[in-house]
């Protein structure tokens, strides 16, 4: 999807109103076709595992209780008879996961789509906050969200400032990375990790790796997500760039790029980063 205008920001906005600035009804009995696997498992956690009716096959936490909700295609795909046999009355997306013809899509066939579109920390409260009162769970989504802010607060009171320069890549063939108009690159700014500057403002650009560019990064993180990389592709690092090798480090991608509940776990993680990274400093 395209980003919508800052206005449309919904931590400026009413509570029930959307990314897209899209108002909504609180609908508790609602049929929730979640298309975003972070969000997915959120909406388990405020409750409303009995509401869902669809999810994408990359929706696998939690791991326990989401393979009972049947899978009704990818995030950027969707089988849209089985999105039919759903029978959803609503549809949870994200302008980064899923494309705006999806979204275009699911109103035209009268599922109400409720987007997100999280760019910075921050805006996990507000996150949770719209999923609550869409589907009728504000108590609930009222205490994650305050366990989040709450962390997040914790978080930035201690300090932990690891201060790397940092190239987090998330695709191989062609090499991907991440701009710093992202959550991911906020994310980890949070302790002090800045990620490395890309040309022209592109949010997930394509890179050559090469000494040159590998000279001013401190750290290089293979993210376990959307590209699956193994210990296997380190050690290809390694050996490609030796005056490097030092440098490769694995991260997961779960906890440095999924909203909601997942988030409140990745504040965590973030401070172990903070005190194992190469430049770390105590925190």
């Amino acid at each position: 999807m395209t980003p919508p205008a800052p206005t449309a920001h919904v931590s400026a906005a009413p509570r029930l109103t959307d990314w897209t600035g899209r108002r909504h009804d609180t609908a508790p009995d609602a049929r929730i076709l979640s298309l975003v696997p972070s969000l997915t498992e959120t909406l388990f956690e405020l409750g409303l595992a009995g509401n869902l009716v669809g999810r994408t096959a990359f929706c696998i936490h939690p791991a326990d209780t989401v393979e009972g909700v049947k899978s009704v295609g990818g995030t950027k795909r969707v089988n849209w008879r089985k999105v039919e046999a759903a029978k959803p009355t609503h549809a949870v997306l994200n302008v980064d996961e899923n494309p705006k013809e999806m979204a275009d899509e699911m109103a035209a066939r009268d599922i109400v789509p409720v987007v997100t579109h999280p760019v910075e920390p921050a805006d996990n409260g507000p996150v949770i906050r719209l999923l609550g009162d869409v589907f009728g769970r504000g108590d609930a989504a009222e205490a994650l969200a305050r366990r989040f802010e709450d962390g997040l607060a914790s978080l930035a009171a201690a300090r932990p400032r690891a201060e790397a320069r940092v190239l987090y890549l998330i695709w191989k063939a062609p090499w991907m990375t991440v701009g710093r108009d992202t959550y991911i690159s906020r994310f980890l700014g949070l302790i002090g990790w800045r990620t490395w500057e890309v040309g022209g403002g592109a949010r997930y650009p394509e890179l050559d790796l090469t000494d040159d560019l590998l000279e001013g990064v401190d750290l290089v993180l293979f993210s376990s997500e959307p590209f699956p990389f193994k210990d296997e592709h380190l050690d290809e690092f390694r050996a490609a760039f030796p005056a490097h090798a030092a440098k490769a480090m694995a991260v997961d991608g779960e906890m440095l790029s999924w909203y909601g509940t997942r988030a409140v776990k990745g504040l965590d993680y973030l401070r172990r980063l903070a005190a194992n990274g190469p430049a770390a400093t105590p925190p």
